[in-house]
């Protein structure tokens, strides 16, 4: 990774609760050691977004955090907004 990229964690399936550690753990191991003040996070497959997502989305924030870092949504579809705006998680 260049110093001028950030970190990227590609959401590739819908979420389930079970799945949520095992993102952060990802989260985690993608950023050890980059000192990035920010990590994308494509959401773009969440297109029937549940509470399983949006809690997803709140604990890689969470986690983004902890580590120094902030997370940032891309491609989030409708619903997803939506969802996040509503648990006052928006994107």
């Amino acid at each position: 990774m260049k110093a001028t990229e950030l970190p990227v964690l590609v959401i590739t399936r819908p979420v389930t609760r079970e799945d949520v550690p095992c993102l952060c753990e990802e989260l985690r191991i993608l950023l050890h050691g980059t000192g990035a003040p920010e990590v994308i996070c494509d959401v773009g497959v969440l297109v029937a977004p549940d509470l399983a997502a949006v809690e997803a989305v709140a604990r890689l924030r969470l986690t983004a955090r902890r580590l120094g870092s902030t997370l940032r949504l891309r491609d989030v579809p409708p619903g997803l907004k939506a969802l996040l705006d509503l648990a006052g998680l928006g994107t």
